[in-house]
């Protein structure tokens, strides 16, 4: 059993009691209460591993997954004979078209200020010994963890919500909005000065934790997109952070590209410097084939579980057209192609195809709404057979992979050599079967990308939009292949200029404004000290 999981179900109830309640006629079923109860130095590490299970709702086709994937230019959620309209929240997502009562916003507010407002009172409850550690050494580093994992929170927070609250104490005010520069300094400053504190470890006790070098991944994140949320670039930050990363000899890329996917044996994993931990019964969450697979692919994995009706999430055809020939990537990204049983016996359509083979085609006819079989499927998380609705295996939030890709972007960025060999190293497991093809130049990653852009009406482009070269495009095509699913691309298309500019498939720009989220109506309404975000009312 994963470590981290041995302690999800304690850690689980404590987020819960640290939670604030709205029942004012709450039941008491205990005697002890959180405020009677004597924690002991045994209470410690799964008081400060109460801040992580928040994470396990990133992987939600409604929440976060749906925000930073089905509103970019390679993955759509478009209905079909099986359903999947649900009052058109998803086709919103792709034409960008959300507002404050999107429930993607809401979830995405709430459980990122869910986990800001747990390690707010953990390190209350540690800086003033209501939690002991075993140790001063334990408490201090305990409290640099949780403040690390609060950071993440806070990132999350201002990459998609700009200026928001900024609450770092228990309080019952009502906050007021901080400027997004603020939050960004906030971030900064807390990584800056906890980092040395956090452990070196990879692996083992600290799988699926903030050690040293995710909360360095972590902190070069957030200076490579700090032009964005400052007006202020620092690529040079961003590289000092990856080099860290890259001399500490701790991590490295694994043999092969799906390994860092597989349902077991990824605890050691040298590429993965971050993840989410699931677990069949003790930590669910990752559903990410329920709604992208065809009920029959039940056959095809043995699953428990079968799928949501024909399925959902899917490729864009025009992002699946980039993927260079040979590119393995593709294969282990995307379900495409004839489908089988595990016995060999082909699987057919059910709803408007039904007995027809079931072949997973490429092209869609619109977001709108498309044939049970259109759309290539999600193929790069391993789902075991005998999987329920929420699958075992892990996501990893950053990987070493990313490293390297984040040093290479900073160079182009600065006129600086060497981005093609990061870029090269990463491309050479996807290219094992034809080692020359994996070669890139600096030149090449300047060039435009290879998307073909515009708005598409009956699988024909209609109108092409803005077809003006992005700059460094071919680096932005090495993100999308490397990265497909998950969950980078909102983050990359914003930064390369393509989130609010580009049209692709049934999706036109809406305006610059975009590129942040509203705050959920609800909170507007029940605080005066906020205001919308520019340009979002309750009705657009």
């Amino acid at each position: 059993m994963k470590t981290y999981i041995k302690i999800s179900i304690f850690s689980l109830l404590l987020a819960i009691t640290l939670s604030c309640s709205n029942d004012l006629t709450e039941k008491v079923f205990s005697s002890v209460t959180e405020q009677s109860y004597q924690y002991s130095s045994k209470d410690f590490y799964p008081v400060v591993t109460s801040v992580y299970p928040p994470l396990r709702n990133l992987c939600s086709h409604s929440g976060y997954f749906g925000s930073q994937e089905t509103t970019t230019d390679a993955i759509v959620m478009p209905p079909n004979a099986s359903g999947w309209d649900d009052g058109g929240i998803y086709r919103r997502m792709h034409y960008q078209t959300w507002n404050s009562e999107q429930v993607h916003v809401s979830s995405i507010w709430d459980w990122f200020y869910r986990g800001v407002l747990i390690a707010n009172n953990v390190i209350d409850q540690i800086e003033n010994d209501i939690v002991p550690a075993p140790s001063s050494s334990d408490k201090e580093a305990g409290l640099a963890e949780v403040r690390a994992m609060r950071a993440y929170y806070y990132w999350m927070i201002c990459d998609n919500f700009g200026d928001a609250p900024l609450v770092t104490a228990n309080t019952s005010d009502l906050p007021e909005k901080a400027p997004r520069q603020d939050i960004y300094n906030f971030i900064v400053s807390e990584l800056n000065e906890v980092i040395p504190k956090l452990s070196e470890t990879q692996g083992g006790d600290m799988y699926g934790r903030m050690n040293k070098w995710a909360g360095k991944a972590l902190l070069a994140n957030v200076y490579l997109n700090a032009a964005v949320y400052t007006g202020q670039a620092r690529w040079n930050e961003c590289i000092a952070q990856c080099d860290d990363i890259i001399n500490s000899g701790k991590c490295a890329l694994s043999p092969n590209y799906k390994d860092p996917f597989r349902a077991s044996g990824v605890e050691d994993s040298k590429e993965v410097l971050f993840t989410v931990p699931f677990d069949k019964n003790l930590a669910g969450g990752n559903s990410i084939h329920m709604f992208s697979w065809h009920g029959e692919l039940k056959k095809k994995f043995e699953t428990e579980a079968t799928p949501w009706g024909s399925g959902c999430a899917m490729g864009i055809g025009q992002f699946i057209d980039t993927y260079e020939e040979g590119d393995s990537r593709l294969d282990d990204s995307w379900l495409h192609g004839q489908q089988y049983a595990a016995d060999g016996t082909p699987l057919v359509g059910t709803y408007d195809q039904k007995g027809e083979p079931l072949i997973f085609t490429k092209d869609l006819p619109s977001a709108n709404f498309t044939k049970e079989a259109e759309g290539y499927r999600m193929n790069k998380y391993e789902v075991e057979p005998g999987s329920t609705d929420g699958s075992t295996t892990d996501i990893p939030l950053f990987r070493y992979s990313q490293v390297l890709m984040m040093k290479a972007e900073c160079l182009l960025r600065l006129g600086q050599s060497g981005a093609g060999a990061l870029v090269t190293q990463v491309r050479q497991r996807a290219f094992k079967d034809n080692p020359s093809k994996a070669t890139v130049t600096d030149d090449q990653l300047k060039g435009n990308s290879s998307y073909k852009y515009g708005y598409i009406e009956n699988y024909v482009i209609t109108d092409a939009g803005d077809q003006s070269p992005i700059q460094f495009g071919r680096m932005y095509d090495e993100l999308g292949w490397e990265f497909a699913w998950e969950m980078y691309r909102r983050r990359d298309a914003i930064r390369f200029g393509v989130f609010t500019t580009k049209s692709w498939l049934s999706h036109k720009p809406q305006g610059e404004y975009r590129s942040v989220f509203p705050i959920p109506e609800r909170v507007i309404t029940s605080n005066p000290n906020l205001i919308q975000n520019p340009n979002y009312s309750s009705v657009n």
